[in-house]
């Protein structure tokens, strides 16, 4: 779409801009397709009419009611999965089927984030759920939480959450959109990642898998994370998941409950339908759009960039700028794994040192986001505008910019006045797929 006004996302808000003389934009979104209109009825109607599966409530009777023990793994505050309307509305089949409230526990899918505030608890659930549940965190460094489930034939360590292991009844709530390592997010990985222990996070998104062509965006076939959280979750005993697909503004446009698998596929294959966009050929500059709660830190925000350019063909060319807009409030980030990218980040004399050290000796868990963001910046620039921690930003060997027209004005200067500019407003949803194949 070809326009001379521009919008991305910003925190709570957005920015506006032009493109200087000589630049050419082309705004790309998802497909639009109508929301859906009584979320409540809509998510009841998928409980009762589940994907290969048996309902809630005749899973919750496959033992007495009063010894039952169910745990419901959620997504965290990053994530915009809208759990305060799915949590509930399994509360309430549970509820039906005459399970206790003490039986039942809520375990926040936090994976190596930081652990999730009373507040962002009451943010993803509702107050009247967290006041009335038992509501955790993932504890993954910490070993009296976990169970081994033993080693997947790839050599994955499968240690997961007691509290999802040992219940008779495992459900998770999720999001299905694009994701960088398992291809489409959702399904398994909201336990499988969410609610596992470091060992199994440190081997997932270790160099091995990362580096790995298999492990793309949009890719579910000979993807080895893919394979591999499918198989730790049915280690788990991942009973039933309840499912939405998001439109760019972050309605909800499908639901979908069921069995993991099954569910997951054709939830998948309507997010195909509307995130994967063709452009004609590689740009010079990408400008891609966050907004909240994803730029709330450069760890999350800098998935923009890594978006891009992973995707099935990178969307800029060689040398390329991908420029990000994020408040960054919250600097690199507050959780261990946050720290130990910014750590990586700022440590290396260069992106090779990072790329070189984590092929020779690996990285704990949060450190991959250091060597994904070497591999972006081998070969393109990344500039993070209106940044609230520049310093932060420029340790982490990013550009700091404080506005869109200064951004715009580095590639300028680096690549010259004509160039091809893609505006994608919401990066981490939307797939650009370049259909001419192009040396890289």
């Amino acid at each position: 779409m070809k326009t001379s006004q521009y919008q991305v996302p910003y925190g709570h808000t957005s920015l506006s801009f032009e493109l200087p003389p000589g630049m050419t934009g082309t705004v790309v979104t998802s497909k639009r397709v109508d929301p859906l209109g009584d979320l409540e009825a809509t998510v009841q109607d998928a409980l009762k009419r589940p994907v290969g599966s048996p309902t809630v409530q005749e899973l919750a009777g496959r033992r007495d009611a009063a010894s039952l023990q169910v745990c419901i793994v959620f997504t965290d505050i990053t994530r915009s999965s809208p759990d305060h309307l799915l949590v509930p509305a399994l509360l309430r089949e549970l509820e039906a089927a005459g399970i206790p409230d003490q039986n039942i526990t809520l375990l926040c899918g936090i994976g190596m984030h930081r652990p999730s505030t009373y507040e962002e608890k009451v943010t993803k659930l509702g107050r009247a759920v967290v006041d009335r549940y038992r509501v955790i965190d993932n504890e993954p460094q910490n070993s009296d939480k976990l169970v081994d489930l033993g080693v997947t034939a790839g050599g994955v360590p499968v240690l997961a959450h007691r509290a999802a292991v040992e219940a008779d009844l495992l459900m998770a709530t999720g999001l299905v959109e694009p994701h960088q390592y398992a291809g489409y997010s959702g399904g398994r990985k909201t336990v499988a990642v969410g609610a596992a222990g470091e060992p199994l996070i440190a081997h997932t998104h270790g160099p091995a898998f990362v580096d790995h062509p298999g492990t793309r965006l949009g890719r579910i076939e000979g993807n080895p994370f893919h394979e591999a959280i499918t198989e730790a979750a049915r280690r788990a005993g991942l009973d039933f998941i309840l499912n939405v697909v998001l439109d760019d503004e972050k309605r909800v446009v499908c639901v979908k409950a069921g069995e993991p698998v099954e569910t997951h596929r054709q939830l998948v294959d309507f997010a195909r339908s509307i995130y994967e966009v063709p452009i004609p050929h590689q740009v010079d500059v990408a400008i891609g759009g966050v907004g909240y709660p994803k730029d709330a830190n450069l760890y999350q925000a800098s998935r923009a960039a890594s978006y891009l350019f992973f995707a099935p063909t990178p969307v800029v060319k060689p040398g390329g700028f991908l420029i990000v807009p994020a408040r960054c409030e919250e600097g690199a980030g507050e959780g261990v794994g946050e720290q130990r990218f910014f750590e990586a980040m700022r440590d290396a004399p260069d992106v090779q040192a990072i790329l070189c050290d984590a092929r020779e000796r690996g990285y704990p868990p949060g450190q991959q986001r250091a060597f994904v963001m070497a591999k972006v910046l081998e070969e393109a620039e990344v500039v993070i505008v209106g940044s609230e921690c520049r310093e932060v930003v420029s340790a982490c060997k990013m550009t700091p910019a404080a506005t869109m027209e200064e951004a715009l004005a580095l590639a300028s200067r680096a690549l010259g006045d004509q160039l091809d500019v893609l505006v994608v407003p919401h990066a981490l949803l939307t797939l650009p797929v370049v259909t001419t194949e192009e040396p890289h």
